[in-house]
């Protein structure tokens, strides 16, 4: 019995002299992790051994930023619409049986084929760029070159050019809509069902062009296949999906393809985002016309920020008593100083909700770093609706509704008075993105740039 327990005691010190040599394992392992130090926050710089980079690009999650570009490029749809979105999908709506049957002959997908006529015509099948019918036109906004060197399309621009100015001097409706038969006859984009079909034939040269990818042909609509191209070229890779060469590419990494992306400007690495939008715009006409008209009163607000922070969910600060909250975090000290990155003019507005705040921090600290300039300078964040009420001078600018998302303590304006056009290319770059990500809203005003804040920016402190 002596000799079993004498066995028991050996057995039990052997394992706690195990544990601990592992607890010392660990804890060496810790240290020699930490021994470099923890890595850094650095905005765009995707996240490796050194950095981190809570919104870089994450291939497990492609579909989330998909999603995330959609809904962060949908205001410009609702705003910019003829009519407006719900108008607009109406007309458009209006060509679902034809895009049905084009797509189906074409083994293509119906949805993206109206999203298409959605951003290049609004659904107006006589929509043109400009009175040079050389330019794009028709439902889906084709060139003339592109009609007939690529796509088969019969266009004799001189006729189409003449009986276009005829429709418009002419003031019977009947005789319009015969100059508009023959139109369609001469130049056959301005043919609905012609359109379409040119369409899908591009659609499939793209992506037999692009390694079958079908997310790159849709793209290139906008873009181009020569330029797409070039910018996958310049990232390294020509086989990647287009949330990787958009979302991946900054100033800071894969600069050479962020380089082609920027300089193409007209929205063009936007364009398969906008799809996206338009497809939801089209799936809620469809499914919910009701919810379509709530979502396109929010989108009225500046920038479409009450998309992100609904009046009837943000709750306001009433008052300056209300104000002085656990619910928001003072702007002073560090907080103001990550890497001299942020400076606050003094106007006694100086907190915010805790997520505006790391995201105004991610924010500067990311113009920091591409620019190199002073700091970002904040003039204005969390104030009262009382606040707002007593401004008769118009102090908080003229953009924003009362009471703005500033009294939700979720917004935050910063000046347009810019040390260099390094900082301000810099501060575009990141309202872009951050838009594209959907975690802002912002509007330029006079002085300043308006910002609001979504939830997603929850993800800085997770």
């Amino acid at each position: 019995m002596r000799q079993r327990t004498i066995q028991r005691r050996r057995l039990a010190a052997l394992l706690v002299a195990v544990v601990v040599v592992a607890g010392v394992v660990v804890v060496l392992l810790g240290r020699g992790g930490e021994s470099s130090g923890p890595r850094r926050l650095a905005p765009g710089a995707g996240t490796t051994d050194a950095t981190r980079d809570p919104f870089g690009y994450d291939a497990r999650h492609q579909a989330d930023f998909e999603t995330a570009a959609a809904a962060g490029l949908s205001h410009p749809l609702y705003d910019k619409s003829p009519g407006g979105a719900y108008a607009t999908a109406q007309r458009v709506a209006r060509f679902r049986p034809v895009i049905e049957d084009v797509a189906r002959r074409a083994h293509q997908d119906a949805n993206t084929l109206e999203a298409i006529v959605f951003l290049e015509s609004a659904g107006r099948s006589d929509a043109m760029a400009s009175d040079d019918l050389n330019s794009a036109v028709g439902l889906t906004q084709i060139l003339a070159q592109t009609a007939t060197g690529l796509l088969g399309l019969k266009v004799d621009v001189a006729k189409s050019t003449r009986l276009t100015q005829q429709i418009g001097r002419s003031q019977s409706f009947k005789h319009i809509a015969q100059l508009k038969r023959r139109r369609a006859q001469v130049d056959q984009r301005f043919d609905a069902h012609q359109a379409l079909m040119a369409t899908t034939r591009y659609l499939e040269f793209a992506q037999d062009n692009l390694h079958g990818r079908a997310d790159l042909a849709v793209e290139s609509y906008h873009m181009g296949v020569g330029n797409l191209q070039r910018a996958l070229k310049a990232y390294g890779n020509s086989d990647i999906p287009y949330a990787q060469l958009f979302f991946d590419s900054t100033p800071a990494r894969h600069a050479a393809a962020w380089k082609v992306l920027s300089s193409l400007g007209d929205d063009s690495s936007t364009y398969l985002w906008r799809i996206g939008a338009a497809k939801d715009i089209m799936k809620l006409y469809r499914d919910d016309p009701a919810k379509l008209k709530a979502q396109a009163a929010l989108q009225d607000s500046p920038g479409g920020e009450r998309v992100l922070r609904p009046q009837s969910t943000s709750t306001a600060f009433a008052n300056a008593d209300a104000l002085r909250t656990d619910a928001l975090v003072q702007l002073t000290g560090a907080a103001l100083r990550p890497s001299a990155a942020l400076a606050r003019a003094p106007t006694g507005q100086d907190a915010l909700r805790p997520d505006a705040l790391r995201l105004l921090r991610y924010l500067a600290l990311g113009v920091r770093g591409f620019s190199r300039t002073a700091p970002v300078v904040v003039t204005s964040a969390a104030r009262s609706v009382a606040q707002e009420d007593r401004d008769t001078r118009g102090a908080f600018g003229t953009a924003e509704a009362a009471p703005s998302t500033h009294t939700t303590g979720f917004a935050f304006d910063l000046s347009r008075a810019y040390r260099s056009d390094a900082q301000a290319q810099a501060l575009q770059f990141w309202l872009d993105r951050l838009t594209a990500l959907n975690v802002i809203a912002w509007t330029r005003e006079a002085d300043v740039i308006h910002v609001t804040v979504g939830p997603r920016a929850a993800r800085l402190s997770q």
